[in-house]
């Protein structure tokens, strides 16, 4: 009987003695199984990478802006027009462009195709483009010149009242004549930057 109770003591000491280990063990396997039987959480959607393609048309476009005492600012034409939603740019066939300045200096724009931004402010004229500004009053108020630009690229900041062109251009300002490689024009600045081979025609101011 004392030879029971010793072997039952000895066998309860080493279950106490390994007790420990095996609630580690039922823990561990109790994780385990959480993590296996959990839904799997959603993968994060790639973000959608937008292709430089329309995702509308028009044709016989006309779209216009006008300021707070409601004056048209400009008015954008064109034959046919996409909208390309990756850059939120405009193209148009056949671009026709009336732009009015603060004074009300009107100034037009043609080319065989143009971009704009969806304001009208910004405008890249590709093919034939040509703008003209007509005759009106600087910013200082004093007279300024019918001002004439011809070019395979025009690219025009109509608020800024800016025209750049990284390609040959031709400029007609009143009588005189300039041609270059490359222009930079700031009608509000009154400056003037031609660079390449620039050539140009100075006709003196007549006489009264």
């Amino acid at each position: 009987m004392g030879r029971a109770i010793a072997i039952v003591r000895e066998a309860w000491d080493r279950f106490l003695l390994y007790l420990p280990l095996a609630c580690m063990a039922v823990l561990a396997l109790g994780s385990y199984w959480m993590v296996r039987s959990a839904p799997q959480l959603a993968e994060p959607a790639a973000p959608r990478v937008l292709r430089h393609d329309p995702d509308y048309f028009m044709e016989g476009f006309s779209v216009k802006t006008f300021d707070a005492s409601g004056r048209m600012r400009s008015e954008v034409l064109g034959d046919k027009v996409r909208h390309y939603p990756d850059t939120q740019w405009l193209e148009i066939d056949g671009i026709r462009i009336r732009s009015f300045d603060s004074k009300g200096t009107l100034t037009t724009a043609t080319a065989d195709r143009g971009l704009t931004n969806e304001d009208g402010s910004e405008v890249q004229l590709l093919g034939h483009a040509q703008v003209v500004r007509e005759a009106g009053a600087d910013a200082s108020s004093k007279a300024s010149p019918r001002m004439q630009y011809r070019s395979e690229f025009l690219h025009a900041f109509l608020n800024t009242e800016q025209i750049k062109s990284h390609k040959p251009v031709e400029l007609q300002r009143g009588r005189d004549h300039f041609s270059a490689d490359r222009m930079d024009f700031d009608n509000v600045e009154q400056v003037l930057q031609l660079d390449g081979r620039v050539h140009g025609t100075l006709v003196p101011t007549p006489q009264r």
